[in-house]
Order: C-alpha cells, then sequence, then structure tokens
C-alpha cells in the first residue's frame, strides 16, 4: 500500500469513527454545548459537513485542472454553518453522512496522476492534492474530540499524532514561540527514546509524550504529564514549578510548505 492510499483507509476508519459517535447524540445532545466557546455540537457537526463539501472543490480543481476555491468566500462559509446548527440529530447525521459520502467518491474519482496538482486552501501556502486528505483527517479527529461525546486526544491513532505533531513542528511560528525546545519521549522495545525540535522561540523547554504535546499544542488537552524545563536543559532534569507556557497560535498554516508532489514513502 503506498502513503495516498494508506491516507485513503485512514479516513475510511476516521469517517467511521466519528459518524459512530454522532450516531448516538439525540437532539438534546445536539443543541448542547461543545468544547469550542460559542459553539454547540450542531455547529461542529455542520462544519464538518460543510468541510467535506469544500474539500470536493479542491478535489475537482485537482481532476479538472479549473481553479476551484476551497469557499467562494468567508462570510457564506460561516453563514453556512450557522444556518445547519440548529438542525435535529438525524439530519446532521444524514448531512455529515451524505458529505462524507461526497468526499470519498470524489477521492475515487481522481486519477493517480492528478494527487500531485496543485491547490491552495483559504490562506497559504499552496499544496499538492494529496495534502488534502491529511487536511481531512486533522478535521476530522480534532473536531471529533471537540464533541465533547466520549472521544478525546488519547484515542487519537498513532500514525495521526505522530504526522500531526511532525507537521506542527515544521510549521512552528518561531516568531511568537512560547518554548525553546520540545522534547518527544518514546517508547520503542522498552527503550525511552527523545526526538528534539530545537530554536523554537524563547522560554522553557517542554518535554513529554506525543499525544500530550499534540494535545496541548492544539488546545485539545490542558498538557497533563508534561513537563517544562529551564531553557537548555533536556532529559531527565527536574521540571521546574509554575503553569505550562501558553502554546502559539494553531494551526500555523493550513499546510507545510515545499511539500513534493507525492507523499514521501517515510511521511512524516
Amino acid at each position: 500500500m503506498d502513503v495516498t492510499d494508506a491516507f485513503k483507509a485512514e479516513l475510511t476508519a476516521s469517517d467511521d469513527r466519528l459518524a459512530a459517535t454522532a450516531a448516538k447524540l439525540s437532539d438534546a445532545d445536539v443543541t448542547a454545548a461543545s468544547r469550542l466557546p460559542g459553539w454547540s455540537r450542531g455547529h461542529v457537526l455542520t462544519h464538518l459537513a460543510r468541510n467535506a463539501d469544500s474539500l470536493v472543490n479542491l478535489l475537482t480543481w485537482a481532476r479538472t485542472g479549473v481553479k476551484t476555491p476551497q469557499y467562494p468566500r468567508p462570510e457564506a462559509r460561516d453563514a453556512e454553518i450557522e444556518a445547519g446548527a440548529g438542525r435535529p440529530a438525524k439530519e446532521q447525521l444524514a448531512d455529515l453522512e451524505n458529505s462524507t459520502a461526497r468526499l470519498a467518491e470524489a477521492v475515487a474519482a481522481l486519477p493517480a496522476s492528478a494527487w500531485a496538482a496543485t491547490v491552495s486552501a483559504t490562506r497559504p501556502p499552496v499544496h499538492p492534492a494529496w495534502y488534502v486528505l491529511v487536511r481531512r483527517l486533522r478535521e476530522v479527529e480534532l473536531h471529533h474530540v471537540d464533541l465533547g461525546a466520549g472521544y478525546e486526544g488519547a484515542d487519537w491513532p498513532e500514525a495521526f499524532v505522530r504526522r500531526e505533531l511532525h507537521d506542527a513542528m515544521v510549521c512552528w511560528p518561531r516568531d511568537s514561540g512560547t518554548v525553546s525546545e520540545i522534547v518527544v519521549e518514546e517508547v520503542k522495545d522498552g527503550e525511552k527514546h527523545h526526538q528534539v525540535w530545537r530554536e523554537l522561540g524563547t522560554g522553557p523547554v517542554l518535554q513529554g509524550d506525543a499525544w500530550s504535546l499534540l494535545g496541548w499544542l492544539t488546545g485539545r488537552s490542558p498538557g497533563a504529564g508534561l513537563r517544562v524545563m529551564p531553557e537548555g536543559a533536556a532529559g531527565n532534569r527536574p521540571a521546574v514549578a509554575g503553569p505550562l507556557p501558553t502554546p502559539p497560535p494553531w494551526p500555523a498554516s493550513s499546510a507545510p510548505p515545499g511539500l513534493p508532489a507525492s507523499p514521501p514513502e517515510e511521511y512524516p
């Protein structure tokens, strides 16, 4: 299985998990607050449905060569979310499933050569069409947590966490970074390994497992278990007292700059 096919399989599984959660929601559940300020669960579900349709536009662009913006304009996107947020649970689920199916059809219809076509999100940089799959996985996994309906950051698949943390580090806004280094802990074959991202800005060193780091960075968890150490420290040095630093604005961009026409076998 090549990398693009692996993304497709990963997205199908992610979509299925989201649909299973959405199917359990009652009308009262849908109108209740989500974890996103000012948004109900209905807002989150509607956003996910409209995002799927918007990504169909980008795959249409890749397939036909005719520029098709992701959204006609930001105001229209916001208005559609607001208009659909108050629908009952059954309608929300049907819309989510139908829009997911439309995106799956667009993915299946795209010729292999078209995955290298360049498209653009609502902000720079441009990226190859294969990264649409990565962006949709990001939307589904993060907003699944935002529903506050039983799915948490700890449930994120390892491949998703590894890729998202990698891309977040590549896109890190060093001019507004609140930490100097991030140390990712990983246990392989019973041994602890460290991956260090340096020169991120001014501030302490933040160390912990990839799930906790991604949750902190994206605002999906308070970062329990992360350790704050003095600038220049790493490894097993004692943590310093005090709160975790505030993460920089996320996401810094829709895609890393300079992505290749096809995903590398080792990506990320």
